[in-house]
C-alpha cells in the first residue's frame, strides 16, 4: 500500500504538469515558428529515511519538436521563412544570442531590423540597422538590401542576417519560446542555411494530437485518483481486520 500511495499521488500530480504542457502547445498552435514542447515520465527513487522501495515519477519537458511547420505566403517584403533546418540568431532580453522560426519582421523606432516581438536581429557584425524610408528587400541567403526612395538602381546592402542551423541535441528551448546553445555558446553562422521571403512558417503543433492527449490524460489522472481511493479503502479494511482481532 505505502508504494501505491506514492505511486498514485506523485503520478497524479506530474499528470497536472504533462496538461499544462500540452495546453501550452495548443494555446501556441497558431503562433508563427512555434516549436512544441515534447514530455517525458521518469522514475525517481525517494530520498530520506523509509523503505527503499518507494518511488515517485517526474514530468519533464527534455526537448522539443523540431520538425517543420507549414509555409504560408504573406507577400509581405519583411517576412521570411527558413527553409528547411536553421534559424534566426537574434539578441534575447537578457542581452544572450538566440534563435527562432519566426521570421517576422518589423523595422524598430531607432531604425533597427527587429521581430515582432521587439527582438533585435543578429547580422554578420551584429544587429542590423535600416536606413530611413527605404525599401527593404531579403535575399535567399539573409542578404538585406535597401532601396532610397524610389529609385530601383540606389540599392545598398546594409547587412545580413545571421543563419545557424546548431544540432538540435545541442540547444535548450526557454520559457520565453527562444531556442538557446546548452553551454551559453553562441552558434556559428551557417551558409546553406537559406530563408524565403514573402513567407512565414505556422506552429508545428498538431492539435489533433494535442486534444487527443489531452482526453488520454484526463483519464490517467481518474486511473491515479481511483488507486488512491482503493489504497485508503484497503487501509480502512486493514484497521478493521486488525481491532476485530485484538
Amino acid at each position: 500500500m505505502d508504494r501505491l500511495v506514492y505511486l498514485a499521488s506523485a503520478g497524479a500530480k506530474q499528470l497536472l504538469h504533462r496538461q499544462e504542457t500540452i495546453a501550452h502547445n495548443l494555446a501556441n498552435a497558431n503562433t508563427t515558428g512555434f516549436r512544441a514542447d515534447l514530455d517525458a515520465f521518469r522514475a525517481v527513487p525517494v530520498q530520506g529515511p523509509g523503505q527503499g522501495t518507494r518511488v515517485f515519477v517526474a514530468e519533464s519537458t527534455p526537448s522539443f519538436d523540431s520538425t517543420p511547420g507549414t509555409l504560408q505566403a504573406t507577400g509581405r517584403n519583411l517576412d521570411v521563412a527558413i527553409e528547411g533546418e536553421g534559424f534566426l540568431a537574434v539578441e534575447s532580453r537578457d542581452g544572450s544570442e538566440a534563435y527562432t522560426r519566426a521570421g517576422s519582421l518589423d523595422v524598430g523606432v531607432d531604425g533597427t531590423l527587429r521581430t515582432r516581438g521587439g527582438l533585435a536581429v543578429q547580422g554578420d557584425g551584429g544587429p542590423i540597422t535600416i536606413p530611413e524610408n527605404a525599401r527593404i528587400t531579403i535575399g535567399r541567403d539573409g542578404t538585406v538590401s535597401a532601396v532610397a526612395g524610389g529609385n530601383s538602381k540606389s540599392v545598398n546592402v546594409v547587412g545580413r542576417i545571421k543563419l545557424v542551423n546548431p544540432p538540435t541535441a545541442s540547444l535548450v528551448k526557454g520559457g520565453d519560446g527562444l531556442l538557446r546553445s546548452v553551454d551559453g555558446s553562441a552558434a556559428s553562422a551557417d551558409p546553406a542555411v537559406k530563408v524565403v521571403d514573402g513567407t512565414l512558417e505556422g506552429s508545428n503543433v498538431n492539435t489533433i494530437d494535442a486534444l487527443v492527449g489531452m482526453i488520454a490524460v484526463a483519464r490517467q489522472f481518474e486511473t491515479q485518483m481511483r488507486l488512491m481511493t482503493s489504497a485508503e479503502q484497503n487501509a480502512r479494511d486493514a484497521n478493521k481486520l486488525l481491532s476485530t482481532n485484538g
